[in-house]
């Protein structure tokens, strides 16, 4: 199957057709937010990866791989079993950076931005208020089962986009697009509550500077913005998490939409 003779017989197809089952598999963990994050090891990412793929073996017999994976037409296959899994994960990924944009957002009005904490997920730095969305996202993620249905689309992929016809298509790569609008949209929904009465304090405050110059503008904008914000975020904390919570059945539809367009 790969060009290669190791001695080992019949196990030696399968190890094989369980290596090339784990391109897909090990894209669509590698890419989605929650398995690919910087704080899981690699070691555990690529045993998830193979658990998965022994079972779709058994589960899906009747799935073709490629006589020689070392052969252009075995990298060809790999290519787009790549494609497919990074398509997949990168779906979730944008369902994730709502929250992080709206953390902006709400930051930078809070005059907060200079508080960054390491990003676990990204690897990068983002926002505190960022890091404390991405927790909550990613415990009602959990919570709600939606790992299992999205490890479930992953696996019925191979049903949709057998091995060898995984060209997704200009209208799904569009609908893949298309979804970042929606996540812009709703990292709106989320920071318009808080952003909201930001700038109504931000107004009143500028009105008492008027009307009192001897006030420090800067001395008394901070702490009230700070204040205002956490007292906003502490209220609108029902709105927000039904907004995550609606984020993370989207973000399933749409997955699942890129599976049967």
């Amino acid at each position: 199957m790969n060009g290669l003779d190791l001695g080992l017989g019949a196990l030696e197809q399968d190890m094989w057709r369980v290596v090339f089952l784990m391109t897909r598999l090990g894209a669509a963990l590698l890419a989605a937010p929650f398995f690919g994050a910087s704080s899981v090891p690699a070691s555990v990412r690529v045993s998830i990866t193979g658990a998965l793929a022994i079972f779709v073996s058994i589960w899906m017999p009747a799935i073709a791989t490629p006589p020689a994976l070392l052969s252009l037409e075995g990298m060809l296959a790999i290519a787009g079993e790549v494609i497919v899994g990074l398509a997949l994960g990168f779906v979730l990924q944008l369902a994730f950076a709502a929250p992080t944009v709206a953390a902006e957002l709400i930051g930078g009005g809070m005059g907060m931005s200079m508080a960054v904490s390491q990003d676990a997920m990204g690897g990068g730095t983002t926002t505190s208020f960022g890091q404390y969305f991405v927790i909550v996202l990613t415990l009602i993620f959990l919570a709600t089962g939606a790992h299992l249905h999205w490890i479930a689309l992953v696996i019925e992929s191979y049903n949709a986009f057998p091995p060898g016809q995984t060209w997704l298509g200009a209208e799904r790569f569009a609908a893949i697009a298309g979804f970042a609008s929606f996540m812009f949209e709703t990292a709106l929904r989320i920071a318009l509550p808080v952003t909201l009465i930001l700038l109504l304090v931000q107004v009143l405050t500028g009105i008492l500077s008027r009307s009192a110059p001897s006030l420090n503008l800067f001395a008394l904008g901070l702490p009230a913005g700070v204040l205002a914000g956490m007292a906003a975020l502490i209220i609108s904390a029902p709105l927000i998490f039904d907004q995550f919570t609606g984020l993370v059945s989207e973000a399933l539809d749409q997955t699942e939409s890129v599976l049967v367009r």
